[in-house]
């Protein structure tokens, strides 16, 4: 019986050893390059939107934002905290109240 088993073993082993030997190649991380669209536009407003130019410009054009649909001030707090907290996003504490109030006041977008 215990010959039995060994050999067994023994076969389930190499099968192992020929099952790894096709298996898929480690992953591997690789660099990337992005090309960022590059604007100089920025939020209008002066030292009312110094708070959200100092902050979202890095990851956010203007024009982009600056055509998103009227929300909530409940709904742009949701959005700058989800920029902060999910994406990472390097917002100064002490900027995101006016952040989410230049937001809110923010007009539709045509």
């Amino acid at each position: 019986m215990l010959r039995t088993l060994s050999t067994a073993a023994g076969l389930l082993g190499l099968a192992l050893v020929a099952w790894s030997a096709h298996a898929a190649p480690p992953f591997e991380l690789k660099s990337v390059s992005v090309d960022l669209p590059d604007s100089d536009r920025m939020f209008p407003g002066g030292p009312e939107a110094d708070a959200i130019n100092n902050n979202c410009l890095a990851c956010h054009s203007a024009g982009m934002v600056l055509t998103q649909p009227t929300l909530s001030e409940a709904a742009w707090t949701a959005e700058v905290n989800k920029m902060i907290n999910t994406y990472k996003a390097p917002v100064a504490p002490e900027d995101v109240a006016a952040i989410i109030a230049y937001l809110t006041k923010l007009p539709a977008a045509k």
